[in-house]
């Protein structure tokens, strides 16, 4: 290995990392803005206040039951008014303290009637002058007028009857009505004219006795706000939460909240939350990749899913919040189908699996969602295989079809705010998802591959039917150079399936590898005809050596014009690398008097380049052992084992495998492969003897 190759070695692998890094954070940061920027959009969604008119009919994007706060507290509330004033017990210091007065009024009086000096003006002026006691003229002339036994009879009626009085309930709003029932609690054995004054003195000392307690009513009404259930509100999917032109309540706004179509703030919570799933997809996808190494090495694959990756992932963010069915039609296994059918299963586990989990994250049921898509895209993936046939993607959408209504009968089959339209709807939504998913994948991998160069295995069978045009002209043209490739394809072939690498790319890549040798075939000797003169005898060797290499040019010629791939493409171009044409090569030299010298080696050199793959490696290989053993016949197994080998090796010496990733191990592996193959290509076949007569019936053994 040259200085020069080792330099461009160790400086590839860190351009390389560098680039893995940038498109690592660089789609983990939009990924992260995808996921963000609808929490930011939120409020903005429906921006309502109460008391605002709705600017259109705003109806519920799923079935939903939930505790209504707003419902439940109005409720309370009402029932919390409705629980009357709460009083304290009758305290008995009032009654006493009313009584004690009204003992004193009666005494004053008392001292008035027994004043012999003064006059009846005088004493008819006294009593008027009495603080807690408003006698009319004709009640204190009553008074006056009162016998002894009949003054000491209403004294102590009155003391009784405000006892009696006071012993009960008067609260400050009853207080007229006790002063009115006075006198019906007065002995009915006394005259009305005494009676009247008894209701008239014990009715100015009746006082409230029973107060409001705030404490006792509020105990109350907290008493009977907690007797009061919670109450739930329920809405189907397309019910009406609010008509264009209602006056929004705070129930709307409630039930608003409630269905996600409103939120006053993208709390820090959910911002941490989105963050911390986001990074432990991406840490899943990086160490995925980090142990799929074949992954990590081409990095413009790496790119297109990334891209692929965010469209998804921001068509999600576009098309499903506040939906009810679109989540369950949104054709996220079509993600996985086709990096599948575009790169391979492993790809497509490395990001089909994230985009799952965050396409559903913060969806109305976000953990039947994320089982939904995860399970349509493995199932789809696993019946998918290579995709080799149509037929596979519509294996591939049944079974990601099937997988989706499992899932949905799994998880909706039991919710109650499912009913059976509901459930009928989503089942068919998942037989749509499924098929229109592997439709998808079906199309854009032809788009895709067709834009990108990718080589896909329709494309690969469609171009490796016999019927190509382009196999037609090499049949037609060179059918020797055609039955070669045909022995060359399924001797890589095998030899590619044993070391696990593309075995029908490196097939289809072998049928054209020598395309170029159908322009001019018979410069070529496997479409010579036998006897005949070799036209390179009568050549100069320089330009028999360029009449060889041309079949490399004129191959990419042809298959440019067919629109061959460029994968195929490169089978033409690396299948000699920069091999040198041995035959012409040596009698350039011989020709100069086998001086070396004098002959200019580059001037027989393919253009190259070498092999970049294990898959053009297989068919140089292939091309130079089929050559050799066709040329040498090793008498037995073991001779063709140790050409092969030494067709290998020399290979491996002039450095033309450098640039493919076959291991030691891999070139033995090929070796045997071809032994065994080449062993029942060129096997010794007997001699027949001539027979002068045919046999006749009963000679037959």
């Amino acid at each position: 290995m040259t200085d020069a190759l080792l330099q461009r070695r160790l400086r590839w692998p860190s351009r390389r990392n560098l680039f893995l890094a940038l498109l690592f954070f660089g789609t983990t940061g939009l990924a992260a803005i995808a996921l963000l920027a609808p929490l930011a959009a939120r409020p903005t969604t429906l921006n309502l206040q109460v008391g605002d008119a709705a600017p259109q009919d705003i109806l519920a994007p799923r079935s939903i039951t939930y505790d209504s706060e707003v419902l439940t507290a109005l409720q309370r509330d009402a029932a919390a008014e409705a629980v009357p004033a709460e009083y304290a017990a009758p305290e008995a210091s009032v009654a006493r303290r009313q009584v004690g007065r009204l003992r004193a009024a009666l005494t004053f009086i008392a001292n008035v009637r027994a004043d012999t000096f003064a006059t009846r003006e005088q004493k008819l002026s006294d009593l008027a002058a009495l603080a807690d006691l408003r006698l009319d003229a004709e009640l204190a002339e009553t008074l006056i007028d009162l016998t002894d036994t009949g003054w000491q009879t209403v004294q102590q009626e009155s003391i009784v009857v405000l006892e009696q009085l006071m012993r009960s309930t008067v609260r400050e709003d009853q207080l007229e009505d006790a002063r009115h029932s006075v006198l019906a609690l007065v002995s009915l054995s006394l005259p009305e004219d005494q009676a009247a004054l008894v209701a008239e003195l014990v009715a100015a000392f009746v006082a409230p006795n029973s107060f409001y307690s705030e404490e006792l009513t509020e105990a109350r009404r907290e008493e009977v706000r907690a007797a009061i259930p919670t109450v739930q509100r329920t809405y189907v999917a397309n019910e009406v939460v609010i008509r264009r032109g209602q006056v929004v309540t705070e129930t709307h706004l409630e039930a608003l909240r409630e269905l996600g179509l409103i939120r006053e703030q993208a709390r820090w919570q959910e911002q941490v939350s989105t963050l911390t799933l986001l990074g432990v997809c991406m840490i899943y996808m990086a160490l995925y990749l980090r142990n799929r190494r074949k992954l990590l090495e081409d990095t413009r694959r790496l790119l297109v899913m990334a891209i692929l990756f965010l469209i998804y992932l921001y068509g999600s963010r576009l098309l499903l919040p506040n939906r009810t069915i679109i989540p369950y039609l949104f054709p996220v296994a079509s993600y996985s189908l086709l990096v599948t059918s575009l790169f391979s299963a492993q790809a497509g586990l490395a990001f089909g699996i994230p985009l799952s989990v965050l396409v559903a994250f913060g969806l109305p049921y976000s953990l039947d969602l994320t089982l939904y898509y995860i399970f349509t895209s493995l199932l789809g993936m696993l019946l998918l295989q290579r995709a080799e046939r149509i037929s596979a993607f519509f294996r591939a959408g049944t079974a990601a079809s099937l997988a989706g209504m499992a899932v949905v009968l799994a998880f909706r089959l039991p919710d109650p705010g499912t009913d059976a339209l509901g459930l009928i709807t989503l089942l068919g939504a998942a037989v749509l998802y499924g098929m229109g998913s592997a439709s998808l994948a079906l199309i854009l991998q032809f788009i895709l591959a067709q834009m990108l160069g990718f080589t896909t295995s329709l494309q690969l069978l469609e171009i490796s039917r016999p019927d190509h045009p382009l196999l037609q002209f090499i049949l037609h043209n060179a059918p020797g150079t055609y039955q070669h490739s045909l022995l060359i394809a399924n001797l890589s072939e095998q030899a590619a399936e044993l070391i696990e690498a593309d075995a029908l790319l490196t097939r289809v890549g072998a049928l054209y590898h020598d395309a170029g040798k159908a322009r001019f075939p018979h410069f070529f000797i496997e479409n010579q005809v036998p006897g005949s003169r070799n036209p390179h005898d009568d050549l100069d060797p320089l330009e028999s050596s360029k009449t060889i290499i041309r079949h490399v040019p004129d191959g990419v010629e042809l298959a440019r014009k067919h629109r061959l791939p460029q994968r195929i493409i490169d089978f033409i171009v690396e299948h000699h690398g920069t091999m040198v044409t041995q035959y012409q090569y040596a009698k350039a030299v011989e020709a100069a008097g086998g001086d070396k010298s004098k002959v200019d080696a580059k001037a027989f050199m393919y253009p190259g380049p070498r092999p970049h793959s294990r898959e053009t490696a297989l068919v140089m290989l292939a091309d130079g052992c089929e050559a050799r053993t066709r040329a040498e016949r090793p008498e037995d197994e073991h001779a063709l084992h140790d050409l092969i080998k030494s067709v290998v090796d020399r290979r491996v010496g002039l450095g033309e495998l450098d640039n493919t990733d076959l291991t030691m191990h891999d070139l033995k592996i090929i070796i045997e492969s071809f032994t065994v193959t080449l062993r029942g290509v060129y096997h010794p076949r007997i001699v027949y003897p001539d027979i002068d007569e045919p046999l006749k019936a009963d000679d037959t053994p």
